[in-house]
């Protein structure tokens, strides 16, 4: 069954506070390598920034993403976006790659995306991703388990996110019948033009929903204050400790 976040997805809110996302995205797509002729999927597309790139190198896309209000953002760039979850995949070897950027980790049970992509790819179709790795954020959930901690909440049965490491993901994949050409985890320091407060309103909500309305400024506070000597450097500047999985993955042909 599909789980998904409680996190309210703005595409406005997003581009002003988020824009790193796609603009670290590029590497993923040159590993994509599309060609013109090809069709190919991008999976949790966000506003269409990336998607814009795949077909600007003259592949056909099809972009799908949980959030309505990001399709829209894709849809006014004039792409095919639809609006659909990443479990619920209904393509039948359809598609030459499937891309994924910043998007898998949001997606439960990942058993059931790989499935989905095994089953929209052409035989001899690649899939190719960047997602959160294992360690992603662990400053960040180590500070949203403390905070939450002293309210009597469980920080970690709320996270939306799972973040896994280069072996356990590659063995989900292989037990979907890929083939797995690369997998990395790669370690990016990630600024935070926005600031910290930005990010937990663009990415947190699951953490703060079981709060009173009146108690969630105080919670976000607190965080910010545990994650400042930690996060931010000399010159003020958040820098988030990401950590990316990013892969190739082939189907047999």
């Amino acid at each position: 069954m599909a789980e998904l976040s409680k996190q309210h997805w703005s595409a406005q809110r997003y581009a002003a506070t988020a824009h790193f996302v796609p603009a670290f995205g590029a590497p993923v797509v040159e590993l994509l390598d599309p060609k013109p002729g090809e069709r190919i999927l991008d999976l949790g597309c966000g506003d269409g920034v990336l998607t814009a790139k795949i077909a600007a190198a003259g592949a056909t896309v099809v972009a799908v993403d949980a959030a309505p209000d990001m399709v829209a953002a894709a849809q006014a760039k004039g792409l095919d976006a639809r609006v659909c979850p990443g479990q619920n995949l209904a393509f039948e070897r359809e598609f030459d790659a499937v891309f994924s950027n910043a998007a898998l980790h949001w997606m439960h049970p990942p058993e059931t995306v790989i499935a989905g992509v095994a089953r929209a790819l052409k035989p001899g179709g690649r899939f190719v991703a960047e997602m959160g790795g294992h360690n992603n954020t662990a400053a960040i959930q180590v500070a949203f388990r403390a905070v939450l901690a002293r309210r009597g909440i469980e920080a970690l049965s709320l996270s939306p996110w799972y973040f896994p490491s280069a072996a356990a993901y590659g063995a989900k994949l292989e037990a979907a019948g890929f083939s797995v050409e690369d997998i990395a985890i790669i370690p990016r320091p990630t600024p935070l033009e926005a600031g910290m407060d930005a990010w937990l309103d663009a990415f947190a909500d699951d953490f703060f929903a079981p709060l009173a309305p009146a108690d969630r400024a105080a919670a976000k506070q607190e965080i910010i204050d545990l994650l400042q000597p930690i996060l931010r450097d000399e010159t003020g500047l958040w820098i988030a400790d990401y950590v990316r999985l990013r892969f190739k993955a082939v189907l047999p042909g």
